[in-house]
């Protein structure tokens, strides 16, 4: 089997397990707070980069010697954010609104990217961000008559994620892959330790069970995405994160019983074909001077 392929194995493996994970964090939601859930959750994959860290050629305190430190303890702390509020917008949300509010996320990246990252965006990409967020207004009707106003927490939520991203693309400038990741667990962790005890709920009965699902499902998504990342670019790589859109979709209706309104298709496949035509202009500029 080709390198290629494994990645893409990889790649597919991870946002089902993505998807998978969504729907337990939804199950759990209803009974539990978001910030517990999360808590809990780091708690596993603070463990997890650790031993990782720990088993790799620079070991533990080559993780932790950061030559930006407090960028990487900036990115652990949004994401940490981004899945509290994430879990939130699937409670009140849904996972069919929130998925396809999420999915453009890499047209905010890429606003993002000409200020904070000095990026050159081209007339063809700020046309593909401009329809892409012309389908975010379809999926949000801004009507004041008729606006719902629990879709302001999954738009915060892709608003946070595309923060992440581009601080990790900062980061990576000074900082390996390997640094990032134990950050990312470790300030993670330290911020839910902060804050979820505070809104601790004794679980019952198979609630534990689903909750060490959930750890289980965060640990195996990371390590099949890093897996992916090991045998392709990352370009080849995100399109297939609209995957997980159409599975949580699937998982909304026949599982949750939530609604595919036609707006939300409509809207979304616009997301997608924008967001997919900014991948692919993102990687053509790496091939040309200009954007």
């Amino acid at each position: 089997m080709t390198a290629q392929k494994t990645g893409y194995i990889f790649a597919f493996l991870a946002f089902t397990v993505f998807a998978c994970q969504d729907a337990i964090s939804k199950h759990l939601a209803h009974a539990y707070s978001p910030l517990m859930i999360t808590m809990i959750r780091y708690w596993a994959f603070a463990g997890f980069v650790t031993i990782v860290a720990a088993r790799s050629r620079k070991g533990l305190t080559g993780a932790i010697r950061a030559n930006r430190p407090y960028l990487q303890i900036l990115r652990g702390v949004l994401l940490a954010s981004q899945i509290m509020v994430t879990i939130l917008s699937f409670r009140v949300a849904g996972l069919i609104q929130s998925q396809a509010i999420f999915s453009a996320t890499p047209l905010v990246v890429a606003m993002l990217s000409v200020p904070i990252l000095g990026e050159v965006v081209g007339w063809r990409r700020w046309t593909a961000i401009g329809v892409g967020m012309v389908g975010v207004l379809i999926i949000l009707q801004p009507n004041p008559a008729t606006f719902d106003l629990t879709l302001l927490i999954p738009l915060a939520s892709a608003m946070i994620n595309a923060a992440y991203s581009v601080a990790t693309r900062l980061a990576s400038r000074t900082d390996d892959a390997g640094v990032s990741f134990f950050y990312t667990g470790i300030a993670g962790a330290a911020l839910a330790t902060a804050v979820g005890p505070f809104f601790w709920t004794n679980m019952q009965g198979w609630d534990w069970g689903w909750m060490a699902l959930l750890c289980l499902t965060g640990i195996s998504s990371h390590y099949c995405l890093i897996k992916a990342y090991d045998h392709l670019d990352a370009v080849l790589v995100q399109p297939i994160a609209y995957y997980q859109l159409m599975l949580s979709a699937f998982i909304g209706v026949f599982i949750f019983g939530e609604s595919l309104k036609t707006n939300i298709v409509i809207g979304s496949l616009i997301i997608v074909a924008a967001g997919l035509f900014t991948l692919w202009r993102e990687a053509a500029r790496r091939r040309m001077p200009v954007g």
